[in-house]
């Protein structure tokens, strides 16, 4: 009998609202109903607002790509998110984001991204490093220690410290407590709230955001000062804070600049966590796969610590490729729109909210073969490829694609890479993950492996 990944159980198709938002606080993905991995689009009805999930391809790229200026980000998601985001550009919309995008795009333009390689290759042989002081063999949750990794990247990419640096160390400490307060779901989500209401966070999470951007705000107001003194390092935080609005020549002021620090952390490290985690997990699951992996990694050998190595990991990007597809780290994406639109014969009003789910596009039964199955070689065939131009959305896309998705698919696959050169691993029997979505995708007690050195 193949084995299949991990998927969670889909609820009865219907259900109250109130044990439907109960289901959603919870974990979005098994409060879902089975058939949305086959409905190529789905309504759902509240007392205030009606919002349908669309699978359709055609429907998702007007919405991302050929129309995106009339579907704008939801606040209903993100409101539970300011605390710790403020306006950064993951939250903002129209002129505000623009603006932000004009600043923050260059500095991952072009062949920029060679600049900070380095900084990853140093951030993966230290996980390594600490990898191999567990004990061999012994029952390790490995969520913790891609978190770990991930933090180290960002650190050292965006400000050139490791995690070891005192605010460094203090921001993924409090981060980690962030996560375990924060639903992805607020009350505001369900409720219209006025503006000018304070929106409800629960204790934990205020205070961890609040602790977390008073960190972030001394790494920025230092590199600020270092910046104006001329011996600030080039690294992505230097680039972005010296890169005016090409139409204002304004820059980002600190309050601003803390935001996408935010942002970057966030995005850069918990998705980043997610995916790596999911990926040795199947790797533990398919040994032959594994091998395989751990054989085209040797590639790494002597390499210099140049970008140009990453041409020598084509399998290891196709197997994080087909973990993104699994296991997106960013399962469901708010859009609003901001007039009557017609999809499918449906007259969709002025404020519906417009469900875009990689969850469900990545696993639907009318576009991919074998959607449910793990197969790396799938980017090879037409329908992977057809899927890959239509169907496959881990970052986003059009104009509010993620600005990092060339940065993770250099992190993600170097790590893992250097991670199976270094250790054989398997799955710890009677402790298999059922993935849940909170903040992002990750396993409901955790994922855990066992590691023994090659």
């Amino acid at each position: 009998m193949t084995v299949q990944p991990p998927k969670p159980p889909s609820r009865p198709d219907r259900v109250s609202l109130w044990r439907y938002a109960q289901l959603f606080r919870a974990d979005i993905l098994s409060a879902q109903p089975a058939r949305l991995y086959r409905a190529w689009m789905a309504e759902f009805r509240t007392p205030f607002f009606r919002s349908y999930l669309l699978n359709q391809p055609d429907l998702v790229q007007t919405v991302l790509k050929d129309r995106p200026g009339d579907f704008p980000k939801s606040n209903r998601i993100g409101e539970g998110l300011r605390p710790l985001l403020g306006n950064s550009v993951f939250l903002t919309n129209g002129a505000t984001w623009q603006r932000q995008r004009r600043i923050i795009d260059p500095a991952f333009e072009g062949g920029k991204l060679r600049h900070s390689f380095p900084a990853m290759w140093d951030a993966g042989e230290a996980s390594v490093a600490r990898l191999a002081a567990h004990d061999e063999g012994t029952p390790l949750e490995i969520e913790a220690e891609t978190s770990h990794a991930a933090a180290d990247v960002i650190f050292r990419t965006l400000f050139s410290i490791p995690i070891e640096h005192e605010i460094a160390g203090a921001v993924f400490a409090r981060f980690r407590e962030y996560q375990r307060s924060q639903p992805i779901l607020n009350l505001a989500a369900f409720l219209p709230l006025p503006d000018w209401m304070p929106r409800p966070h629960r204790r934990k999470t205020r205070d961890a955001a609040r602790e977390i951007r008073t960190l972030i705000t001394r790494l920025t107001a230092d590199r600020m000062a270092a910046i104006k003194e001329g011996c600030a390092p080039d690294d992505l935080a230097t680039r972005i804070m010296t890169t005016p609005d090409p139409q204002t020549g304004d820059t980002f002021e600190t309050e601003e600049m803390v935001d996408q620090v935010a942002i970057f952390f966030l995005a850069g490290h918990e998705t980043s966590a997610s995916a790596l985690a999911w990926a040795l997990y199947l790797m533990a699951l398919y040994p032959q796969w594994q091998e395989r992996l751990a054989e085209e990694a040797h590639a790494l050998d002597g390499a210099p610590r140049d970008f140009s190595v990453m041409s020598r990991l084509r399998l290891s990007r196709d197997i994080f490729r087909e973990t993104l597809r699994l296991y997106p780290p960013v399962p469901m994406m708010v859009r609003e729109t901001t007039g009557s639109e017609a999809f499918r014969d449906r007259t969709i009003a002025k404020g519906s909210q417009l469900v875009l789910s990689p969850w469900h596009l990545h696993r639907h039964t009318r576009l991919w073969d074998n959607p449910d199955g793990f197969d790396p070689e799938r980017w090879q065939t037409e329908n992977g490829k057809k899927c890959m131009r239509e169907a496959y959305m881990p970052f986003s896309g059009g104009p509010r694609v993620c600005p990092g998705a060339g940065f993770a698919m250099a992190e993600g696959p170097l790590l893992l890479s250097m991670i199976l050169r270094a250790f054989r691993i398997s799955p710890v029997t009677g402790r298999e993950p059922v993935p849940v979505a909170h903040l992002t995708v990750r396993s409901q007690n955790g994922i855990w492996l066992r590691l023994n050195p090659r």
